[in-house]
């Protein structure tokens, strides 16, 4: 060989080489998630920081796990689905990989919504998902008028007769399940024990249809009704208790004594994911305080992030520390995942409820 071809030869091969590296070292993170999540700003600073590129899908709860089934797990190096929806699609359709906690900054997070996150995601003994962006559904209460409203039975007081709203769907069987002393979530696996809960709730709740000014669908439909004073309290988001709140300082959002019901967007790694090391990364990047806050502002919610919201604007930080207090978050009762059957069971309390006189 001439010492001319030796030495393109050699270029050739250390530009492959290097080129090799390059990619190895800026691994593109191919990322499954909701509006909002990962804001531009954000993609930036990490891409900065690592190296890594991230390539944003969005999606929600069933579409994610539709992708997922149909790649068996593939096309995706980090997803985001709710953590009730986890531990049931990996015991039927195996689409994600187990989280190595090591790997994880787990000193960043809410300690409470951590532990609660790896529970109900775990899986033969491997954790499948830690938390991300959360948020509850509670009472909305104008103080001015409603100020003795601390617990979801509390809308079936005298004091607001008529003026009380929420809908009829499953939280409002499980708040006021809670609110009797009584706690579904534990009879999830025992199908007569959830019925006499429910049936419980059933006669509460038809005790009540006096007070319900109306049954809201959508969540306009409750802001609307709360802002003309026909409805005083009523069970509905954090969010929007917070959006009445800039409105009219007499309104917000209130945790119940007996908890708020809390739903968690978490982080997973698909089954067949190519970018542990870029995933991991960005999970432990995103869950960094001043990180965390730049999210909730994108996505109005909160993270599991501890501490980041004291980097939220100074509105919506008050609000939040307002609504929930160190011990009202650790009270909060985080939705499971939820057993075949119990949805029927669900379905004809809500039904006949609907249909009382």
């Amino acid at each position: 060989m001439s010492n001319t071809k030796a030495r393109i030869l050699s270029t050739v091969i250390g530009m492959a080489v290097a080129g090799l590296a390059q990619t190895a070292g800026a691994d593109t993170l191919r990322l499954l998630t909701w509006g909002g999540y990962a804001p531009e700003d954000v993609v930036a600073m990490f891409e900065a920081e690592t190296g890594h590129t991230v390539e944003v899908t969005l999606s929600n709860n069933e579409e994610m796990i539709a992708k997922l089934r149909a790649t068996a797990g593939g096309g995706f190096d980090l997803a985001q689905p709710s953590q009730d929806r986890i531990a049931g699609p990996q015991e039927e359709f195996r689409i994600y990989k187990p989280i190595d906690m090591s790997q994880i900054d787990q000193s960043q997070f809410i300690p409470s919504m951590l532990e609660a996150t790896m529970t109900n995601t775990t899986v033969g003994g491997e954790v499948y998902g830690v938390p991300h962006v959360w948020g509850t559904s509670g009472l909305v209460v104008d103080t001015s008028k409603a100020a003795g409203v601390k617990d979801y039975t509390d809308l079936c007081a005298p004091e607001v007769a008529g003026k009380v709203s929420y809908r009829l769907k499953r939280p409002t069987l499980i708040g006021f399940a809670f609110a009797m002393g009584m706690d579904p979530f534990a009879a999830y696996g025992d199908e007569a024990a959830y019925t006499d809960i429910m049936q419980k709730v059933e006669a509460k709740l038809i005790e009540c249809k006096p007070n319900v000014k109306t049954y809201w669908g959508g969540g306009d439909e409750l802001m609307n009704l709360v802002r003309s004073g026909e409805v005083v309290a009523a069970m509905a988001w954090d969010t929007g208790g917070w959006k009445l709140n800039a409105d009219n300082p007499d309104v917000t959002f209130v945790a119940p004594a007996s908890g708020a019901l809390g739903w968690i967007d978490t982080f997973a790694l698909p089954a067949k994911g190519q970018a542990d090391e870029a995933a991991y990364a960005w999970i432990n990047f995103v869950m960094r305080p001043e990180i965390a806050a730049k999210i909730t502002a994108t996505a109005g919610n909160f993270t599991a992030s501890k501490g980041a919201d004291a980097f939220a604007d100074d509105a919506l930080k008050a609000r939040y520390q307002a609504s929930f207090p160190p011990e009202a978050v650790d009270n909060i009762k985080w939705y499971p995942p939820v057993p075949a059957g119990l949805e029927a069971i669900e379905g004809g309390v809500l039904d006949r409820v609907k249909a009382a006189n």
